[in-house]
């Protein structure tokens, strides 16, 4: 007889087989939340974010883009000597004698052409800039530009569509509502990958979260991929979702705010020069409506004259890097120099100069701007492509293909899941099941419930957002409940 034979029913029903421990009460419920969150948002959000993915995938490129489709504007063949500053300035104020001159931007490369830029009565928020080769003094051609980077209009029109879709106001309603919930989406995704893939007992290695696991077929399969794709791109997806949010209308106006009052605000250098009278206020009760001290207006010419001072002062004084040098209206304001942003360029040191004698009348480094300033710009200049060039863009290009795939993906695995009924007429998938708040922990639930107010007064999208999933999810519950008792049987 064997051994297996000679144990009765009773010892063998006595001793089952070890079970894995029952999850506690705080987990399952944390992850019921992030699995409803996530299935609402990614079914109803995502979208907005598939549209800013696909448009943000062509905003990381942009700046390429434009080097070649401007070429003729930003390059010139390079020669032995430049011409002076100023004689490439009157070259540009000839051909544009009715605007009024407010800035330069010096070619920085051997093959860059020089900016001169104009004040524009007939643009809205754009500037308009004549483009000079420096060896000649010659102007090669005339475009509008926009920013403090200076885009060329392809790469406004990208930024725009990103931003806004060419709609205005009502368009940056779809791009702050992908920004204000992309972190979230993305941080409910980590949860529960993170879960699934501690419940597998084989995967114990350091590299469990980042790699998908291919030997499960269909939804299973696809869910491994949405996973893993989503590890890779999540550290980008919130840089990006941050700094998003900074340019955007409502929740961008409480960042400002949240800036201003902690003292994270970009600091600035004055212009005005040392002994300059300031505008003084009016007496109350002055019948002629008040006296101020007068600006006196400078001449053009010698503010002309002055740039090429201005603009050696200021490269004696470290700032080397592509500048654009502010010509000041008044005879009381000096020359601000101030680097741009461009690709490669880490720092925006500035300087003011006295136009008259060249000297240096303020200045602000880079190295002396609060820490949170200097996280905010490179966060912007990550988020435009133009931290470390090309690499930055390519970055950017792939992490965007990767939320593309992720927003794809996700869908199908919605569509796979629907109850199949009557053949091939459509049923949506179910959501998951509900309840996950009452079954939570109050250590879990009260937290969740006071950042979930928190996130929605600050980025009020996400806020009236969250309403309407609620208030959809209870007309679902009652629909569903109302069509069980229907066709319950009869007694």
């Amino acid at each position: 007889m064997s051994t297996t034979e000679s144990i009765t029913p009773d010892v063998v029903d006595a001793a089952p087989s070890p079970q894995p421990p029952p999850r506690r009460r705080s987990d399952s419920g944390l992850q019921a939340l992030a699995m409803r969150l996530h299935f609402y948002a990614g079914v109803f959000v995502a979208p907005f974010i598939l549209i800013a993915a696909v448009t943000g995938a062509l905003y990381a490129i942009s700046p390429t883009l434009e080097q070649i489709v401007a070429h003729d504007l930003l390059k010139v063949e390079a020669g032995d000597t430049r011409r002076p500053l100023s004689e490439q300035v009157d070259a540009a104020v000839a051909t544009r004698p009715e605007l009024a001159l407010v800035a330069v931007a010096p070619a920085q490369e051997a093959d860059d052409t020089t900016r001169v830029i104009f004040d524009d009565p007939s643009l809205s928020d754009e500037r308009r800039a004549v483009f000079v080769d420096p060896y000649t003094a010659r102007p090669v051609g005339e475009s509008v530009i926009y920013g403090s980077s200076g885009a060329l209009p392809t790469r406004t029109w990208i930024d725009r569509l990103h931003r806004d879709l060419h709609l205005g106001d009502t368009g940056r309603l779809y791009s702050e509502l992908a920004a204000s919930w992309l972190w979230i989406i993305g941080l409910a995704g980590l949860v529960l990958w993170v879960r699934r893939v501690r419940s597998r007992r084989a995967r114990n290695s350091a590299g469990w979260l980042l790699a998908a696991d291919r030997s499960r077929p269909g939804r299973l399969r696809n869910m491994n991929w949405h996973g893993a794709i989503g590890i890779w791109v999540l550290p980008l997806l919130l840089l990006l979702s941050v700094t998003g949010m900074t340019w955007s209308a409502y929740a961008g106006a409480n960042i400002a705010d949240l800036r201003t009052q902690l003292s994270w605000t970009t600091p600035s250098v004055s212009t005005a020069l040392p002994g300059a009278e300031s505008p003084a206020p009016a007496p109350a009760g002055d019948h002629h409506g008040g006296h101020t001290a007068e600006t006196r207006p400078a001449d053009p010419t010698t503010q002309i004259a002055s740039l090429d001072r201005v603009y050696d002062a200021a490269r004696e004084a470290g700032v080397t890097q592509a500048v654009e040098i502010t010509v000041p209206a008044d005879a009381d304001q000096a020359f601000l120099v101030k680097e741009r942003r461009m690709p490669g360029t880490y720092t925006v040191d500035a300087v003011a100069v006295d136009g008259a004698s060249g000297s240096i009348t303020a200045q602000l480094d880079y190295a002396d701007w609060p820490l949170m300033a200097k996280m905010t710009n490179w966060g912007i200049q990550f988020h435009m492509g133009l931290m470390f060039g090309l690499l930055n863009q390519l970055l950017l290009l792939a992490a965007m293909i990767g939320l593309i795939v992720v927003i794809v993906l996700g869908y199908r695995m919605w569509w796979q899941r629907r109850p199949v009924r009557g053949g091939s007429r459509f049923v949506p998938g179910r959501a998951p099941r509900r309840g996950a708040l009452r079954k939570s922990s109050w250590l879990v639930a009260v937290p969740l419930l006071a950042a979930a107010l928190v996130v929605g007064w600050f980025a009020p999208l996400v806020g009236l957002s969250l309403l309407a999933f609620l208030v959809i999810d209870v007309v679902v519950g009652l629909f569903r409940k109302t069509a069980d008792v229907e066709d319950a049987p009869v007694a």
